[in-house]
């Protein structure tokens, strides 16, 4: 059963969310207050921010959602992100779902 495009908006915030909420670089600029006092509100309106931002461009490429993703760093909390993590948070190019409906997901190899 296919899931209505409210679930499917409500899916993808979650794991716009999930990436945020993993993303050692937003954790250690918010955590260390490079942000400041409203470092935890500028990392919950990112959320909404990035959310909006694939809302409002069909087609985007991963290097517009790093190069987006790092202007709001250097921006908002003053970080340059310069360990790679931006591209994999960002990876794109997951395979099509089975023809089960199952979603692969692939695990990342340690480098």
């Amino acid at each position: 059963m296919a899931a209505s495009a409210a679930e499917a908006r409500a899916l993808f915030a979650e794991g716009v969310g999930a990436v945020l909420g993993g993303w050692a670089a937003l954790q250690l600029a918010v955590a260390q207050g490079f942000g400041g006092p409203q470092g935890t509100e500028k990392a919950a309106w990112l959320r909404s921010a990035l959310l909006d931002f694939f809302t409002q461009n069909a087609d985007l490429e991963q290097e517009e959602v790093e190069d987006f993703l790092a202007e709001v760093m250097d921006n908002e909390f003053d970080t340059v992100v310069e360990d790679g993590s931006l591209e994999q948070a960002m990876e794109c190019g997951t395979p099509p779902p089975p023809p089960d409906g199952w979603t692969l997901v692939q695990r990342r190899r340690r480098r």
